[in-house]
């Protein structure tokens, strides 16, 4: 049974819940080296969940490499990766504050997907899952958006919000896992450990 996962991704909320489900994992970040961002461009008329399955996939790449250059002892290795999207419209991560002003006005009175994608790979086997969830904002007065702004939380996060947020406050509803919405949907992930050999 393995005994640990390295996680190649550096949200301390997809720490916290690994930690959750009792996951012992060590970190395997990105060195200088390497351009974790070039990962992240969107590609001509890709669509978000094409988009989320396709940079999860080559973050995944880029950690088995750096493994194997590191010389580090094996044990799977999780990535993941989160889209927030109107329509077919991929909000990334805002750049600045006019940035997240856009942002948060497109998602302000209306539904919006967020979209988590999941892989596991060790030396034998690479295994994937996709997590789609459904959130709907409330209405949002300049106001509200320019405190959040204001807050700074909105910054290093798809969507330019996080539901364990204050923006927690304005959401009408969600479909679908709340985990995922967070960056990591622990059901999809606990399966694909459990292939793994971890009993969760």
């Amino acid at each position: 049974m393995n005994r640990f996962i390295y996680l190649a991704s550096q949200s301390p909320r997809r720490r916290q819940l690994l930690a959750q489900i009792g996951v012992r994992h060590e970190l395997l970040l990105p060195g200088t080296d390497e351009d974790a961002e070039a990962l992240e461009i969107v590609q001509a008329g890709e669509l978000p969940e094409t988009y989320c399955a396709r940079v999860t996939a080559a973050k995944l790449d880029a950690a088995l490499a750096r493994l194997t250059a590191r010389g580090l002892p094996p044990a799977p290795i999780l990535c993941a990766d989160t889209t927030v999207a109107v329509d077919d419209l991929i909000l990334g991560k805002p750049e600045d504050d006019a940035d997240a002003r856009r942002i948060l006005g497109l998602l302000s009175g209306r539904s919006h997907r967020v979209i988590t994608a999941v892989a596991v790979a060790d030396a034998g086997r690479r295994l994937s899952a996709l997590n789609v969830s459904h959130v709907e904002f409330a209405p949002l007065s300049a106001a509200q958006i320019d405190r959040y702004i204001a807050s700074r939380e909105p910054f290093g996060k798809a969507g330019a919000y996080a539901i364990q947020s204050q923006a927690a406050a304005w959401i009408v509803k969600i479909a679908g896992s709340y985990t995922g919405i967070m960056g990591l949907p622990l059901f999809e992930t606990a399966a694909l450990l459990d292939k793994f050999g971890f009993e969760l």
